[in-house]
């Protein structure tokens, strides 16, 4: 007898009549760990401690309805996320429409196609387990960014700051939502290359001298080795910013002297939003500079250390720059 646990996904099979049970457990008994509930309350107790990757419930069912069960899953943080298919005899566009409208993700109509309800079930599971892999991953990159303010002397606070700034950037600029929230998320991974520059240059109060400089300078190559080749559209982003975050306009940047559109825009766009932060910032070498000053200095490096059209893309979203710094200021 095997000790080795059963790995196979878990589903929720909800529906008053024993036959229609009977059936889908017939359909994905081979595939699947089934647990089989006869009413609302005893699917509701067992979504809730047996954690299913997904719920076949049916709509009309005596005392609580399929649509109850499911308003009640999705308005319970333990239970939301669990993708929820009815299985029912109503095939009316408005019967649809209203499971869609309660949470669930799909409709199958009875009498069940067994084809129909194993390409439904795999591919709902595909989809979590996408999305499952997509917060992993952003859970990674938000760690790892963790793990380099804990070697510099900025606050979490700039880093956050920062993200936002590149998001409305982003979203001044053209991307769409999907890409903008991928950069708001891989922005903090800027300067994870820092976790590679030793303390006494890192954490130094004055100005470095030219060879310490030149140590300073090796974080954005570092960086792009920690994150590594992907994939991912995050973490390839992640690696481009970590890498292009320093390089300039004009081709004066480092680590590889690229000039104009040869930046990526990832890079163009986390290259403002992390100076404007920096300058209106308090760090140990310097005092904050005023907005005034910060927004005098970028216009003095348009053309020069940025990217001309997106530094006025970003004065332009002034308002909702300074709410966020606001936001997010330092504590005194």
């Amino acid at each position: 007898m095997s000790n080795t646990p059963d790995a196979r996904p878990k589903l929720l099979l909800v529906d008053d009549e024993p036959t229609n049970l009977q059936v889908l457990r017939q359909i994905l008994q081979d595939d699947y760990r089934l647990l089989f509930a006869k009413d609302g309350e005893k699917a509701l107790e067992l979504a809730e401690r047996e954690s299913p990757a997904l719920i076949l419930l049916d709509v009309m069912m005596p005392g609580m309805t399929g649509h109850e069960v499911c308003t009640r899953l999705k308005a319970q943080p333990s239970t939301s996320a669990i993708p929820v298919i009815f299985v029912t005899a109503l095939a009316d566009v408005d019967d649809e429409a209203k499971g869609f409208e309660v949470g669930a993700v799909d409709y199958i109509t009875k009498p069940v196609s067994p084809p129909i309800v194993r390409a439904r079930v795999r591919t709902h599971l595909s989809l979590v387990r996408v999305d499952e892999l997509h917060q992993t991953r952003l859970q990674i990159v938000q760690r790892l960014g963790l793990a380099a303010e804990y070697k510099d002397n900025e606050t979490g606070l700039h880093v956050i700051r920062m993200s936002y700034y590149t998001h409305i950037l982003a979203r001044a600029v053209g991307l769409d939502e999907r890409a903008a929230d991928d950069l708001l998320n891989a922005a903090p991974m800027h300067d994870v290359g820092k976790i590679g520059i030793p303390d006494a240059i890192l954490q130094k109060a004055g100005k470095l001298d030219d060879s310490e400089w030149a140590v300073m300078r090796n974080h954005a190559q570092i960086g792009a080795e920690i994150i590594g080749e992907h994939d991912s559209r995050l973490l390839r982003m992640a690696r481009s910013i970590a890498l292009t975050h320093h390089e300039k306009w004009d081709g004066s940047g480092y680590p590889n002297g690229l000039k104009g559109t040869e930046i990526p825009l990832e890079g163009r766009i986390v290259a403002i939003a992390d100076v404007f932060d920096a300058l209106t910032s308090v760090r140990p070498y310097k005092p904050a500079w005023s907005v005034e000053e910060a927004v005098a200095l970028l216009r003095r490096e348009s053309g020069n250390h940025f990217d001309p059209e997106l530094v006025e893309l970003f004065l332009a979203q002034m308002p909702a720059i300074l709410e966020i710094k606001e936001r997010w200021a330092e504590m005194e």
